[in-house]
């Protein structure tokens, strides 16, 4: 299994957004040291990589959350969390059942229905 984690630097949330995914990793039984982390460093390599904004989190390269209508550009990312509300890091339980999804070999990865 690949996780992956795409950031910006003009972002504050990435680091803690590493912590949160190293944190379900291991909950899940996953060595959290094998969390890919790559940096997006111009408008250049966000348009290629389709980069929704920081952070981006990648489960076999699905993103855990589809992110709709947003263009790619070098900008923070906003999550819609299970409540309801919006936030700058995703939402925990949208990380386990990505890594769920993806350790059963499922196609969906965001765990909603």
């Amino acid at each position: 299994m690949r996780v992956e984690l795409l950031w910006w630097r003009g972002c504050p949330s990435w680091e803690r957004a590493i912590e949160i995914v190293r944190e379900q990793m291991a909950v899940a039984g996953l060595d959290p040291e094998t969390l890919v982390v790559r940096e997006i460093v111009d408008e250049q390599e966000s348009r290629r990589e389709g980069f929704p904004g920081s952070p981006t989190i990648l489960v076999n390269g699905s993103d855990i959350q589809e992110p709709g209508q947003h263009p790619s550009g070098l900008t923070c990312r906003v999550y819609r969390l299970r409540d309801g509300r919006v936030s700058a890091l995703p939402d925990p339980a949208d990380i386990a059942a990505a890594l769920a999804a993806a350790r059963e070999g499922s196609d969906e990865v965001d765990g909603r229905s």
